[in-house]
C-alpha cells in the first residue's frame, strides 16, 4: 500500500502524518503516567532519547545511510546539527520538566499549537501557501483544541511556560528541517536530531554532577522508558518522512487529531465517558482535518527535485 501511495506524495505524507498523530495521541497518554513514574524527567528524556538514538544508529547502518552522511557538504551538517540542538535536546528537557509542574490536558493544547507557530513560520521563511479553506479547517482545529471538557483555562505558570518554550523550538526544527530534507533522506534527519540530542542531554546530565542512574530504575519504570521510546521512533520516522513529501503547515496541522486518540484512551481507561463536548471537539477536529488536506495546495518549497528524491528514503 505505501509503496503504491509513494507515487502521490501528498496522499503519502497525510498517510503518514495521521499515522504520526496516532502514535503522539498514544504517546501523550502514555507520558504523563510514565514521566510520574520515573519522577526525574531529565533522566526520563535523557534515556529514552538515547534509546532511539540507538536505533536508529541501528537502522543508518542497516540501510546503508552512513554513505550519505560521509558525503554530507558542510551546508548539510550545520542544518542537521541544528536540528539536533534546537529539536532534539533542549525542547525535550523543558517539555517533560514542565509536564511535571502542570496538568496533561494543558500541555497537550499547548503541545497541539505547534501548527500555529510552523504556519506562522513556514509562510514567510517556506513561502508555503494555504486555500481559503485549508484557513478555515485550521480555525476549526484551533477551535476544537479549546472545546474539551475540564478544560479549566490557562494559569500561565513556569509548566505551560516550559511548555510553551518547547513547542515553539520544535516548530523553528520543522522549519529547519524542512530545508534540509530537501536534499537528505528523513532517516539521516531524524537520526541527527536524536543522536545530537540525546549527546546534548548526557552532556547536560553529567554537567550537573550526576549520573544516569540505570541501576536505580525499577523494572516498571524501565518498562515504561522502553515503551515510550518505542512510540518516539515511530514518531519521528513518519513525522519526517511525511515532511519530506509535504508542505511543513499540511503535515503540522495532520497532527492536531491527536488529540481525538488522546481523549479516546482517557475516556475508556480513565473517566470511562464520552460527553457531548468531547464529541463536538472530534467532530471540530475531523472536519478541520478534511478541510485541511482535501483542499490542499502545494506549496512553493515542494519542488520537482524533493518530489524526484522520495524514492531515496
Amino acid at each position: 500500500m505505501f509503496a503504491t501511495l509513494k507515487n502521490h506524495p501528498y496522499r503519502y505524507a497525510t498517510a503518514l502524518a495521521l499515522i504520526t498523530a496516532v502514535i503522539s495521541g498514544t504517546n501523550n497518554f502514555l507520558t504523563k503516567i510514565a514521566v510520574t513514574a520515573v519522577k526525574d524527567p531529565i533522566v526520563f528524556t535523557t534515556l529514552k532519547n538515547a534509546i532511539v538514538a540507538a536505533f536508529l544508529i541501528g537502522i543508518i547502518l542497516m540501510l546503508g545511510k552512513w554513505r550519505e552522511i560521509i558525503s554530507l557538504t558542510r551546508g548539510q551538517m550545520l542544518r542537521l546539527l541544528a536540528i539536533g540542538a534546537i529539536g532534539g535536546s533542549v525542547p525535550f528537557a523543558l517539555f517533560f520538566a514542565g509536564l511535571m509542574k502542570t496538568s496533561a490536558l494543558n500541555a497537550g493544547l499547548i503541545h497541539k499549537t505547534l501548527f500555529v507557530w510552523v504556519l506562522l513560520l513556514a509562510v514567510p521563511f517556506l513561502k508555503e501557501r494555504f486555500s481559503l479553506l485549508q484557513w478555515v479547517g485550521v480555525g476549526a482545529l484551533f477551535a476544537a483544541n479549546f472545546v474539551v471538557g475540564g478544560f479549566k483555562g490557562f494559569n500561565f505558570n513556569m509548566g505551560e511556560l516550559m511548555v510553551l518554550g518547547a513547542t515553539l523550538l520544535w516548530a523553528v526544527e520543522n522549519v529547519i528541517a524542512k530545508v534540509a530534507l530537501k536534499d537528505i533522506s528523513s532517516i539521516t534527519v531524524a537520526g541527527a536530531r536524536m543522536i545530537v540530542g540525546s549527546l546534548i542531554l548526557f552532556a547536560f546530565v553529567l554537567g550537573k554532577g550526576s549520573t544516569v542512574p540505570r541501576s536505580a530504575l525499577s523494572l516498571e519504570q524501565w518498562g515504561w522508558t522502553a515503551l515510550t521510546s518505542v512510540l518516539l521512533l515511530g514518531y519521528v520516522l513518519t513525522w519526517y518522512t511525511a515532511l519530506k513529501h509535504a508542505p511543513a503547515t499540511y503535515v503540522a496541522a495532520l497532527l492536531v487529531p491527536a488529540t481525538l486518540v488522546t481523549n479516546a484512551l482517557t475516556a475508556i481507561f480513565i473517566t470511562h465517558t464520552l460527553n457531548g463536548v468531547q464529541l463536538t471537539q472530534m467532530a471540530l477536529l475531523i472536519l478541520g482535518a478534511i478541510l485541511v488536506s482535501l483542499f490542499a495546495k502545494k506549496a512553493t518549497a515542494i519542488t520537482p527535485t524533493i518530489i524526484s528524491a522520495r524514492a531515496s528514503v
